[in-house]
């Protein structure tokens, strides 16, 4: 692929796209991901991925990552995670991620990709809607109790 074509991709992809190293030190966050999560670019690379990590999920994802870097692979491959990140401004809020870990032409694993989208709309209105859901069963079987009727 040209450079540029894949230098225009990143830069106009619709999705936050983010690279960190083996390390966890971010090298690639494009406008997307700048959109996202607030930080510019030149204050997103070079610092490890703890700035969009909500505190209390910083343990279970380092573990992860490294389990994942040391495997070559993560499990969530070709699945979307939805989870909570952190924006600059510390609010919180729920993102739906992809992942790969990247590997070199020999197989060297060099780091871990994500794309990331903000799914906080949809998280909540499924959040309401299992809610109520929850409300109606409940309702229903002390109807049921109630009525001595069976199913």
């Amino acid at each position: 692929m040209d450079a540029a074509l894949a230098a225009l991709l990143l830069q106009q992809s619709p999705d936050a796209v983010i690279f960190a190293g083996t390390d966890g030190v971010i090298q690639v966050w494009n406008p997307a991901a700048e959109a996202l999560f607030g930080y510019p670019a030149s204050g997103a690379i070079g610092s490890d991925l703890n700035i969009i990590i909500p505190e209390q999920f910083q343990d279970a994802h380092w573990k992860g990552y490294d389990r994942a870097l040391a495997a070559g692979e993560t499990k969530y491959r070709g699945h979307a995670l939805a989870t909570r990140a952190r924006h600059r401004d510390g609010h919180e809020f729920y993102i739906e991620m992809t992942f790969a870990i990247v590997k070199d032409e020999a197989g060297t694993v060099l780091g871990a990709l994500a794309h990331c989208r903000d799914i906080t709309e949809r998280f909540e209105r499924d959040r309401q809607q299992r809610r109520r859901l929850r409300d109606l069963e409940a309702e229903l079987e002390q109807l049921r109790r109630g009525s001595g009727a069976t199913p």
